[in-house]
């Protein structure tokens, strides 16, 4: 496509020096370790509290469906605020949400008041809390970490998020909710308090002086969703992460039934170990990434995303329907991980080096808007396949989906694209 590389020459303004950035780098990695192992512990908690209250494979879909809703309804205008506010204030903010949602479920779980609404509540306060942690955090890494760290520094915060939110906080999750939901909820309400904690030591300035007058919202949204839309490149990534994170929601919202309640008949803590799975794929994904994008490029190396993405979804679909299955499952799950992985790394140093400082707050919530707003449809539609269909169809319409990716990223994503991201990307700081 001759207009991959099409946007104007957009690294108008860099941040400036960084002060301290060592000290920052690891801060910003304690915390996504700390806080990823607390989004793990609830994202098992709350399907499997719902477990405990209904079998109804669409109103436990739903706790997902809620989780993720904010991102179609919130990102928009929480990328706009995190344009203009303190970056990592508004991180902060986000740890302490989270904590007052998680502590007003233990007081219900101990008031003997735990319902479905309680935890569709908690949910959506989660989710909010989510979208304005992740706009933020990618946006913050400019003013935290120098422009020559960013892709050294990514992948090590990648590695954290999979190795905390998948390979270690997932089995946690499924072991403290078997051994006690209170314990397991007074946990991730002490790990929110530490999260806290951690981003008031960073270092720096992370307020954005804007070049230019503010305006009314409206029009500053719309900049961010312009500059995503004219750009090929970031617009077809943002398509194909639609499609892939519509299939992941999906998988995320019926596992819990499928693997405790459905075919798998695994108990709770099995189902925690077997979303290990993902998390170890994750972290193989950050370890051979650098190799990766020597030897076989970007290109490849985002590729395996899609393979991984399809696998996850095909193997539920043609597995037998019995407990053996849960390590083919696993497998897939792995090759998720790491394919998805690969993707997360190369696409935020993409995003990082195409898109001005200044921008980043609303390009990563239209980007996000576009490639997860699907997430919560996907979710609800998947729930509501499995209670008609079963789980087997709910999972085979979203591996058809897959099917269609390959042609789109190859057409788009060529070496000539990121050929020109990575020459902007060995520019020194500062430069054009």
């Amino acid at each position: 496509m001759s207009d991959t590389t099409a946007a104007p020459e957009v690294r108008a303004a860099d941040p400036p020096p960084v002060p301290r950035a060592g000290r920052n780098e690891w801060l910003l990695l304690t915390f996504t370790g700390s806080t990823n192992i607390g989004d793990a512990i609830t994202r098992v908690a709350l399907p499997l509290l719902a477990v405990r209250l209904t079998s109804s494979p669409a109103l436990i879909a739903l706790v997902a469906v809620l989780l993720t809703l904010p991102w179609l309804m919130t990102a928009l205008h929480v990328g706009v605020f995190v344009d203009r506010k303190n970056r990592r204030s508004l991180m902060v903010g986000a740890e302490a949400a989270r904590m007052v949602a998680i502590g007003a479920l233990l007081l219900a779980y101990l008031a003997g008041q735990l319902s479905l609404p309680v935890i569709y509540v908690v949910a959506v306060v989660l989710g909010v809390a989510e979208v304005v942690a992740v706009t933020a955090g990618a946006s913050i890494i400019p003013a935290a970490i120098p422009k020559s760290r960013w892709q050294t520094a990514v992948a090590r915060i990648t590695a954290v998020e999979y190795l905390s939110n998948g390979f270690v906080g997932a089995p946690i999750g499924g072991f403290l909710v078997a051994a006690g939901v209170g314990l397991a909820l007074l946990s991730t309400t002490g790990i929110y308090v530490l999260g806290a904690v951690l981003l008031a030591l960073l270092v720096g300035n992370f307020t954005v002086t804007p070049t230019k007058e503010r305006r009314p919202m409206h029009e500053e949204i719309r900049e961010g969703i312009g500059f995503l839309w004219r750009h090929t490149l970031l617009r077809t990534m943002a398509l194909l992460i639609a499609a892939m994170a519509g299939c992941w929601a999906a998988w995320i919202a019926i596992l819990p039934g499928y693997a405790v309640s459905g075919p798998l008949h695994l108990s709770e803590r099995e189902y925690g170990f077997v979303l290990t799975a993902l998390g170890a794929g994750g972290i193989t994904g950050t370890l051979i990434v650098g190799p990766i994008n020597r030897f076989l490029g970007r290109r490849w190396s985002m590729f395996a995303d899609i393979i991984g993405t399809m696998a996850l979804v095909a193997v539920p679909t043609l597995a037998p329907a019995r407990p053996s299955s849960a390590v083919a499952v696993g497998i897939a799950a792995f090759a998720a991980g790491l394919g998805g992985t690969m993707w997360t790394v190369n696409s935020r140093v993409i995003y990082q080096t195409l898109v001005p400082s200044e921008l980043l707050g609303r390009f990563s919530a239209a980007s996000r808007l576009v490639g997860w707003g699907t997430a919560p449809i996907a979710a609800a539609l998947a729930g509501v396949l499995a209670t008609t269909l079963g789980y087997r169809a709910a999972f085979g319409v979203f591996a058809l989906i897959c099917v269609g990716l390959a042609v789109p990223f190859l057409r788009v994503v060529t070496p000539a694209a990121l050929a020109e991201v990575d020459r902007l990307s060995a520019t020194p700081d500062g430069e054009k």
